[in-house]
C-alpha cells in the first residue's frame, strides 16, 4: 500500500513482549476479535479508507497460499488423511475476517474434512461445546483428538474436554507440527 515499514507498531504473536494490546489480549482482557478490531481501527485512522474486517485482512493475508499457510500443517493434514485419520479445523472467526473469495482461493482449507466457525456454528473457543461439535462432526471421541492452536485460552478449552492440546508458537511453528505427528503416530 506504499507505507513506510514500521507504520504499525503492533507486532501481535510474533513479538507480544512489545505489543500492550496483544498482552491484554492474552490475559483476557479483550477477545482476540477486539484485537483485530483495533488494528483495523488504526489502518482506517492512517489510511483514511474505510474498511472492514474482511478487507483489512485481505490486506495481511494478501500472499500466495505458499506464502501464508505453513508447509508444516499442510504436510501434517495430508499425512493424517493418508493414514485414514479425520481432519478439521475449529475457528471462532474464519468468516468474520475473511471474505468468500479469499476462502475458496486458499485450497488448505477445503481439505479438512470438518471445518467448525464459531462464527457460523454459534459456539466459540473456549467454550467446551466449541470442541465437543468439532469431535462429533469428526465422529471420533475429544480424548482421540489432537488440538492445536496458538491461544492459551484455546488450548485450556481442549484440554478440558479432554483433547490433547499442542501450541503453536507463531513464530517456531514446526515444533507444534512435530509434536502433533508423534501424538498422531505419524512419525
Amino acid at each position: 500500500m506504499g507505507l513506510p515499514a514500521g507504520t504499525f507498531a503492533w507486532t501481535g504473536p510474533f513479538d507480544p513482549a512489545s505489543d500492550d494490546d496483544w498482552r491484554v489480549f492474552q490475559s483476557g482482557g479483550m477477545t482476540e476479535r477486539d484485537y483485530w478490531g483495533r488494528r483495523c481501527a488504526e489502518f482506517q485512522a492512517l489510511t483514511g479508507a474505510p474498511v472492514e474486517m474482511p478487507a483489512f485482512m485481505a490486506h495481511l493475508y494478501d500472499g500466495s497460499e505458499d506464502e501464508i499457510v505453513r508447509p508444516g500443517a499442510v504436510a501434517l493434514i495430508a499425512d493424517a488423511k493418508a493414514a485414514g485419520l479425520p481432519v478439521g479445523a475449529l475457528t471462532n472467526d474464519l468468516t468474520a475476517f475473511h471474505d468468500q473469495s479469499w476462502i475458496d482461493r486458499v485450497s488448505v482449507i477445503r481439505s479438512f474434512d470438518v471445518l467448525v466457525d464459531g462464527r457460523r456454528d454459534g459456539v466459540m473457543k473456549p467454550d467446551p461445546a466449541a470442541y465437543r461439535l468439532v469431535a462429533d462432526r469428526l465422529g471420533v471421541s475429544p480424548a482421540d483428538c489432537v488440538f492445536i492452536d496458538d491461544q492459551p485460552g484455546n488450548l485450556a478449552g481442549a484440554e478440558a474436554v479432554g483433547m490433547l492440546p499442542v501450541f503453536l508458537d507463531p513464530v517456531h511453528p514446526e515444533t507444534a507440527f512435530d509434536q502433533a505427528r508423534h501424538l498422531l503416530g505419524l512419525d
